[in-house]
C-alpha cells in the first residue's frame, strides 16, 4: 500500500482528501504546515501533496527535507509563474485549486507509476551492470582497445553501426555499451534475434501489424521497432531477415517510419539501429541473400570484435570476473583458480569465445567443493585432433558433429560451433531425423 502525506492548512480540505485517498486504497497522513511535516519520517512516504501557501514556510520548503520522494504542489491561484517556480525547485508536478478529486488521483497514480518504472529500470540496469559489466567487454589487449576506441567515437553519433565478430564475442553487450554511451541512454534498448522467429513472423514482430490483416486480432499490434522509439534497436542475425523484412528495415533506416503489416499508413519512429550477422554480409549480397543497399546503409561504421584467442592477455581478468559473478549467484566465496586451472584457461583455444569462457567457469564453480577451482573441474572441449574423414558430405559432417557433442553442449552452443542459428539447428535435426538425446544439455 502506497503512503501519502497531505500538507494543507485548511482542516476541511486535508481531511476530505484523506478520506478520499483512503477509500482509493492509500495509507494517508495529514498535517497543516511544513514545520509539522518535518517531525515525520518524510522519506518513508511514496508521495507528498502540499499546498503552496502555508503558515510559516511555503509548501516548496518540503523539497529540501526529502530525498527522492516526489512532491506535488497544490496552488489556489492558477499562476503559471508559481507552477514553474515550484517545478524549478524540484516539485514533480502541480495542480490548481479548485480541482476534481479524480483529477488529483490520476496525477498521483501517474506519478507513482513513473517512480516504479524508474526504480525497475534502475534495478534492471544494476543487474545488467552486475552480470555484464564493462570488464566483460573491455580488455587490455590491443585488438579490444581498438574496438572500444571506435565504439566511444561512434556512440554519441546517431548513425547505424554493424558489429562483426564470431559467435560468443559479446556483440549484444557491445551494442548495449554503445547505447549506454549515446544520447539515447535514457531510452529503451530493444534486442531482437532475427533468427529465432518462425518463418513469416519476423516482419510482424519487428514492424507490427494492422488488425485488418488478421481478423482474429482485435486491435493493431505495435512492433518492436516502435517499442524502441527514442532508443536503440539491436538486430542480431540480421542476415536471416526475409527479403520483405529487409525492404521494410531499409525503409525504416531511410525514412524513420514503419508501415505495419496490412496497414495503409505509416508511423514515424525515432530509433537508432545497430546490427550484427551470423555470416559475412558481403558474401550474402553476392549470393543474393541480402540487399546490397541495406548492407551499405547498415555499414556506415563497422566495428569488429576480436575472438578470445586473439586477446589471450584478457583471459585472466575475464576468468576472475566470471568466477566472482558465479560466487555471488551461488552465495559462496572462492580464492581463485589453482595453477592447473590457470594453465588450462590460458592454453585453451576457446572456439565459443567469451560466452564459452563464462559458461565453463560457471559450470566449474557449481561443481567445485573447495576454496579454489581446480583444473579438473574445467570441462573444456578438446582440440579437433580426431576430425571426421575429409570425404564426408556436409550433412554427414553435421550428423557427426551433433551426435559427438550434443551430450556436452547446449543447443545454443552446438549452433554457435556450427555457425548457424538455433532455429536452423532444430530444422536440420528434423529434416535429417537426428533426435535430441535424453540427458543432453538444453
Amino acid at each position: 500500500m502506497s503512503r501519502l502525506l497531505i500538507i494543507d492548512d485548511e482542516s476541511v480540505i486535508r481531511k476530505a482528501l484523506r478520506r478520499f485517498f483512503e477509500r482509493s486504497g492509500y495509507d494517508v497522513d495529514i498535517c497543516g504546515s511544513v514545520e509539522d511535516a518535518a517531525t515525520l519520517p518524510l522519506d518513508s512516504f511514496d508521495i507528498i501533496i502540499s499546498d503552496l501557501r502555508l503558515p510559516g514556510e511555503p509548501g516548496t520548503a518540503i523539497l529540501k527535507l526529502v530525498n527522492n520522494v516526489p512532491v506535488i504542489i497544490m496552488t489556489s491561484y492558477a499562476s503559471v509563474r508559481s507552477a514553474v517556480d515550484a517545478i524549478r525547485e524540484g516539485a514533480i508536478d502541480y495542480i490548481s485549486k479548485p480541482f476534481d478529486h479524480e483529477e488529483l488521483l490520476l496525477l498521483v497514480e501517474r506519478t507513482l507509476a513513473k517512480g516504479r518504472e524508474k526504480r525497475q529500470r534502475s534495478a534492471l540496469e544494476h543487474d545488467i551492470e552486475r552480470d555484464y559489466p564493462s570488464t566483460s567487454l573491455i580488455g587490455d589487449s590491443p585488438s579490444m582497445r581498438t574496438a572500444v576506441s571506435h565504439m566511444e567515437k561512434v556512440a554519441p553519433i546517431d548513425m547505424p553501426v554493424l558489429i562483426s565478430g564470431e559467435p560468443g564475442t559479446g556483440k549484444e553487450l557491445f551494442a548495449r555499451a554503445i547505447h549506454n554511451r549515446s544520447n539515447r541512454r535514457d531510452g529503451p534498448f530493444v534486442a531482437v534475434n532475427c533468427g529465432t522467429s518462425p518463418d513469416g513472423m519476423i516482419e510482424a514482430e519487428l514492424f507490427g501489424h494492422d488488425h485488418e490483416s488478421n481478423e482474429s486480432q482485435a486491435e493493431p499490434r505495435k512492433g518492436l521497432a516502435e517499442a524502441a522509439n527514442g532508443g536503440t534497436l539491436f538486430l542480431s542475425a540480421v542476415d536471416e531477415l526475409t527479403t520483405d523484412a529487409q525492404a521494410r528495415l531499409l525503409h525504416l533506416l531511410r525514412h524513420s517510419e514503419v508501415r505495419p503489416i496490412g496497414a495503409s499508413y505509416t508511423r514515424k519512429v525515432d530509433v537508432r539501429v545497430l546490427a550484427s550477422a551470423r555470416t559475412d554480409l558481403t558474401t550474402a549480397v553476392t549470393e543474393e541473400r541480402f540487399d546490397s543497399a541495406l548492407l551499405y546503409t547498415l555499414r556506415v561504421v563497422e566495428i569488429t570484435l576480436p575472438p578470445l584467442r586473439e586477446r589471450a592477455e584478457d583471459i585472466d581478468a575475464l576468468s576472475t570476473h566470471f568466477l566472482q559473478r558465479s560466487a555471488e549467484r551461488l552465495n559462496r566465496s572462492f580464492e581463485g583458480f589453482d595453477q592447473d586451472a590457470r594453465t588450462a584457461l590460458a592454453n585453451y583455444h576457446w572456439p565459443g569465445n567469451v560466452r564459452e569462457l563464462a559458461n565453463a567457469i560457471e559450470r566449474a564453480a557449481i561443481l567445485c567443493d573447495g576454496p579454489s577451482v581446480p583444473g579438473s573441474q574445467l570441462v573444456l572441449q578438446q582440440p579437433p585432433s580426431q576430425l571426421p574423414p575429409i570425404e564426408l558430405s556436409l550433412d554427414d559432417y553435421f550428423r557427426h558433429f551433433v551426435e559427438t557433442h550434443q551430450r556436452k553442449l547446449t543447443e545454443t552452443e552446438l549452433a554457435a560451433r556450427l555457425g548457424i542459428s538455433r532455429k536452423a539447428l532444430w530444422e536440420r535435426r528434423q529434416r535429417m531425423g537426428i533426435p535430441r538425446q535424453r540427458g543432453n544439455a538444453v
